[in-house]
Formats: structure tokens, C-alpha cells, sequence
């Protein structure tokens, strides 16, 4: 695995990038998994480093109930609507999303809740419209600047 310190408006990361495959990257950012999708495939030939073996973990007995998987965490993919992109204003947990595609908002509507540092954020829609699409679900971890929904 490669580590990599960065420090983004004053506040250092640990960026560890555990596997990529094509356009797709597994990566841990100050502990938290993410799976981010790259505008374009980085050709792992020139990085051997970031080649690894699968390796496939014993499936369990039919008898035992797998474990629930903890629900992944939303990276920053582009938005798959049309309109202006709502994007997260700080790192946290989407608790609620209060809007539905094709619903109609105003400005300063609550379109969902994030939580972050154990206090719950009421985050309000800056544009009028139709929302076109929403990127996260309950459950969601979002960092900084992700996008949650588009409005047209």
C-alpha cells in the first residue's frame, strides 16, 4: 500500500491507497475507507506497486448468517443529474435526505441532515428548481465538497 501525508486548507491527511482497478481506487483516508471513481484509469503496468493478487477470504459455512455490511462512504462522484450541484459544506454522516428526485424546492428549504462532530446540520438548498438527482443515502459518509444533489 502507498501512504501519503497531505495537508488541505490546514488540515493534514493520511491518504493510503489500498487497490486500484481501472478507473476505480480503494483507498483510506485517516483510517476511513473510500472508494473513489478516477476520471480516467491510471495503467497499473507503470505502477506495479499498486498491482496486488486477489486473493479471495473463505466463504462461510451455509449454516452461519453472513455479517452486515457496513454501508460504504460516499467519495465526490460527479453528479448524475442536471442543474447546480448542492455539495457537502463540511465532512460528516447524511442522517436524513428530506427531498425526493423530481420534488420542487426553494431557496433555503432543508433538503437533508448531516451529522458532523456529534451535531446535527440542517443543510438548505442555495438554488430554486427540481431536484435531478440525489448522490447519497442514509448512512452516506461524505467528505468536504462532495456533491449530495443537483437542482435544475
Amino acid at each position: 500500500m502507498n501512504k501519503y501525508q497531505y495537508k488541505v486548507k490546514g488540515v493534514d491527511y493520511e491518504v493510503e491507497i489500498a487497490e486500484v482497478e481501472g478507473n476505480i481506487a480503494k483507498v483510506n483516508v485517516n483510517g476511513i475507507p473510500f472508494e473513489l471513481e478516477l476520471q480516467k484509469p491510471i495503467n497499473a503496468a507503470k505502477h506495479p506497486s499498486m498491482n496486488k493478487p486477489k486473493v479471495e477470504a473463505p466463504r462461510p459455512a451455509a449454516a452461519t448468517p453472513a455479517p452486515a455490511a457496513a454501508p460504504a462512504p460516499a467519495a465526490a462522484p460527479a453528479a448524475t443529474g442536471a442543474g447546480n450541484a448542492l455539495k457537502a459544506p463540511l465532512p460528516g454522516t447524511i442522517i436524513e435526505v428530506k427531498v425526493q428526485v423530481g420534488q420542487q424546492v426553494n431557496v433555503g428549504d432543508t433538503v437533508l441532515v448531516l451529522e458532523a462532530m456529534k451535531m446535527q446540520n440542517n443543510i438548505e438548498s442555495d438554488y430554486a428548481g427540481q431536484v435531478t438527482s440525489i448522490v447519497v443515502k442514509q448512512g452516506d459518509t461524505v467528505m468536504e465538497g462532495a456533491v449530495l444533489l443537483t437542482i435544475a
